[in-house]
């Protein structure tokens, strides 16, 4: 279930990962392959003061078992995936993904960040509770 507005702390977190995603077009134009962007938001983070885990491999669920790990491009603070893409532009399918990994991951809140369009455009994602 995808959802737009969520709780304060998660809200404001969510709020500091986009503005620090948003830098890039001071520094940045479009173009450049998704690990450019991965790197320099990491640098975003870091100035910002934002605990992040980078390319890290979280376990899948099922149930209530383990049952493999994907890499996700960031976990911040412990309770946000974010999930980067350059791409024409972000569609269902790529919906579809965060919020398979919010599921198997066992996490609240995702972000989705694309900056392959023509400024960045991104989707924040909560996990239902059903």
């Amino acid at each position: 279930m995808l959802v737009i507005l969520i709780g304060n702390a998660q809200s404001d977190l969510t709020k500091t990962i986009i503005g620090c995603a948003s830098a890039y077009i001071r520094h940045l134009v479009n173009g450049f392959p998704g690990i450019i962007y991965q790197r320099s938001l990491a640098i975003e983070f870091e100035k910002n003061n934002i605990v992040f885990e980078q390319e890290i491999h979280l376990p899948v669920y099922y149930l209530d078992s383990e049952i493999g790990a994907r890499r996700v491009d960031f976990l911040v603070e412990k309770q946000v995936v974010v999930e980067l893409k350059v791409l024409v532009e972000i569609t269902p399918p790529h919906y579809a993904q965060i919020i398979d990994y919010l599921k198997a991951y066992r996490l609240e809140v995702g972000l989705l960040l694309n900056f392959g369009e023509a400024s960045l455009k991104y989707k924040r994602f909560l996990r239902s509770s059903s």
